[in-house]
């Protein structure tokens, strides 16, 4: 008596467990399935008609049904197009369904967001970017991606930058330049287009020394001796994109220390042509101009150092 009361509890619990296991992964099963699962026709009946748009996505990280969080793994082309029948049922009626085409920007990103809102993404809600109108698919592509990292619509990251970018990426290709178009760097590098809560989109810190620093930590500091211009920012000798002036300099030696220093210590005089072919100050406006002395230019921590003499 017992012992069938305890096989028939056994098989109980057994069919329950299968049951809650097809409840929970009934949506898969209709979508692969085909079967029409409040308002869902499946993937292969979208592919009937649009069997192109499947050759980006089966090919990308979308299409890996082993990750719960995936399309495939959900209802397929319509975890983000919606549920199709209407679409069917219309002959094909674009109105009927979820096309990215007649959404609005915040439309069309609030999607992403569904499965894309952590990590450098979790700002993008008011970022620099969102605010002016921007979507996730204005900068990437799930069904024609040209790019193997982040299926950009670009091959590279930096042809999708220079699409608003112009004035930026173009300094790049000065004669001095952060090394980008060698490959050892992307904008990425530096900046999140995603959203960020500090200037300029910045990745690291909350200043723009502080992005500097985390690569160039030998002029961190701090110093006993600090230079004013390095305090307020790096940028006001540095352009950080390009130049074509040495060290990314925003202007050649002497003429970019003579803009703060014009009248100190050394004789106030243009270092000019002139200077150069009638005067003893001529020394100091070839080769390394005023760091042929001042060398420790970021700071320094000798006790003789506030003029930043070697």
């Amino acid at each position: 008596m017992h012992s069938s009361v305890g096989t028939l509890a056994r098989a109980m619990l057994t069919t329950g467990a299968a049951v809650g296991w097809l409840a929970l992964a009934s949506p898969a099963l209709a979508a692969q399935s085909g079967q029409s699962a409040q308002g869902y026709v499946g993937e292969k009946t979208c592919l009937t008609c649009h069997e192109g748009q499947a050759k980006g996505y089966h090919g990308s990280a979308h299409a890996r049904a082993w990750n719960p969080r995936t399309p495939a793994a959900g209802q397929g082309c319509e975890s983000c197009h919606g549920p199709g029948q209407a679409h069917v049922d219309g002959g094909g009626d674009t109105s009927k369904i979820k096309t990215y085409k007649t959404l609005t920007p915040q439309q069309a990103s609030e999607t992403c967001l569904t499965c894309h809102a952590r990590g450098e993404r979790a700002l993008w809600t008011g970022s620099q970017h969102d605010s002016r109108n921007m979507s996730c698919v204005t900068c990437h592509s799930v069904h024609a991606p040209k790019s193997e990292k982040a299926q950009l619509k670009t091959v590279a990251q930096t042809e999708t930058c220079i699409q608003c970018h112009r004035t930026q990426v173009q300094k790049l290709r000065k004669s001095a330049h952060m090394p980008v178009k060698e490959g050892k760097l992307e904008c990425s590098s530096c900046h999140n287009p995603h959203g960020t809560t500090n200037v300029k989109l910045l990745k690291v810190g909350t200043t723009v020394n502080e992005a500097c620093t985390s690569c160039h930590a030998e002029k961190r500091g701090p110093y006993l001796f600090e230079h004013a211009a390095v305090v307020e920012s790096c940028t006001s000798c540095h352009d950080s994109h390009g130049s074509n002036n040495e060290r990314m300099l925003v202007a050649k030696q002497p003429f970019l220390c003579q803009r703060c220093h014009v009248t100190s210590r050394h004789p106030p005089t243009i270092y000019d042509k002139l200077t150069l072919q009638t005067s003893t100050n001529s020394n100091k406006i070839y080769g390394r101009s005023c760091l042929v002395c001042h060398q420790n230019i970021h700071g320094s921590n000798s006790p003789s150092g506030k003029a930043f003499l070697r």
